[in-house]
């Protein structure tokens, strides 16, 4: 790595990301919605979900805290955020909503 390298190996930080079961649930439901809308449109909605989740992983404090010590990282392109805590060593997703939904129901997971 030369001097202007991005990556310093004291800086990487390893965690585990953890997705509850509510989460994972909310993505298969979205997941099927939008493949019924036009086949594929449901991969295309994980494809975003999985690099929402790698952008979390690699910078998990980037996003501000929302409530107590709750994040959130809107999505591109469809209109769902991904809710998550940051633990020392962990990261768990606690929720991934429309962003028209209730924010007392994401909120009753903390």
């Amino acid at each position: 790595m030369g001097r202007g390298s991005s990556q310093n190996p004291r800086t990487v930080l390893v965690v585990d990301l953890i997705v509850r079961l509510a989460a994972a649930a909310e993505v298969e439901e979205a997941f099927s919605w939008y493949e019924q809308q036009r086949p594929g449109l449901g991969e295309e909605f994980l494809d975003v979900v999985d690099e929402a989740l790698r952008e979390i992983a690699a910078y998990p404090l980037r996003q501000a805290v929302l409530f107590r010590d709750m994040r959130r990282l809107l999505l591109k392109r469809f209109p769902y955020a991904v809710f998550y805590r940051v633990y020392p060593g962990t990261i768990a997703v606690v929720a991934c909503m429309h962003a028209r939904r209730n924010p007392l129901r994401w909120k009753r997971r903390t």
